[in-house]
């Protein structure tokens, strides 16, 4: 009977260590990743980013003349660039209800559903690539934090009638709404350059297709952020410029992480491999 229960003591303590095991994810250098720290890191930055963001949202009939002045700017650079035919890719969408209604669900949940998922599938699979694509996307966010408090934007969906766009949350409405009473008050419309959505999404790829194994899925990873500029596009809540911005700073945001990251190592960064 003292054995059975000697060896039931022993099993519990065992399951235990296992399960403490599962929750710490132990680097090649040395160093541990607890699921607590990232999760209390990643909630925190988020609220310090958000209220960062919206700050400006309480001035925002005063940037309103500014915001609209960049949007003038940003559509005679693309003009002249020959680039700029965010009308007409709206116009030609919402000849489809289904495109329209399906991309503003897009826009409203990819953006944090992926990058979570992605976030998740980094530390439990490639413990030892994560810190580096977890500091990518921070300093890849808070350089956008830049953006939005220096250069106030008008996204298209804002801008007068005469410029012939839309809102389309107006008129296919969905699970939520700019024109909400409480997102209309603390978000900040005009936090548009350079496109979070598009700097998020172009991390997700980076990260997924050089670990990923089979085809079809490095090929869904590489077409998220082509989806998510044509849905922004014909959401009217950004410019092409604006995604060119948002890929601008992961590239900075990576380039910077990497050098924080090596000097924070005792060992290099590993080639990838998959798994």
């Amino acid at each position: 009977m003292t054995k059975e229960l000697a060896g039931t003591d022993s099993t519990s303590v065992k399951v235990k260590n296992e399960d403490l095991r599962d929750r710490t994810r132990r680097l090649r250098d040395g160093s541990a990743l607890h699921w607590w720290n990232e999760a209390a890191f990643i909630l925190g930055f988020y609220f310090v980013y958000s209220m960062i963001r919206n700050f400006n949202s309480r001035d925002a009939r005063h940037l309103q003349a500014l915001a609209l002045s960049h949007a003038r700017a940003i559509i005679h650079l693309q003009q002249t660039l020959g680039i700029n035919h965010e009308e007409a890719i709206q116009e030609w969408a919402l000849k489809t209800r289904a495109l329209i209604v399906g991309a503003n669900y897009f826009y409203g949940s990819f953006h944090f559903l992926v990058t979570i998922g992605v976030g998740i599938f980094l530390y439990r699979r490639f413990q030892d690539d994560y810190p580096l694509w977890r500091n990518t996307i921070a300093i890849t966010t808070a350089l956008a934090l830049i953006g939005f408090t220096l250069w106030p934007l008008m996204p298209p969906r804002l801008l007068p009638e005469h410029f012939g766009f839309i809102d389309t949350l107006d008129r296919y409405p969905t699970f939520w709404s700019f024109d909400s009473g409480t997102l209309h008050n603390v978000s900040n419309q005009f936090a548009a350059m350079p496109s979070v959505h598009c700097a998020w999404a172009l991390w997700c790829a980076c990260a997924l297709v050089p670990r990923l194994k089979s085809t079809w899925s490095k090929v869904v990873a590489a077409l998220y952020p082509v989806c998510t500029v044509t849905v922004i596009i014909i959401t009217g809540n950004h410019y092409l410029l604006d995604a060119v911005a948002g890929f601008a700073i992961l590239g900075i945001g990576y380039l910077t992480a990497r050098a924080i990251t090596r000097a924070g190592r005792r060992s290099p960064i590993e080639p990838i491999t998959s798994t």
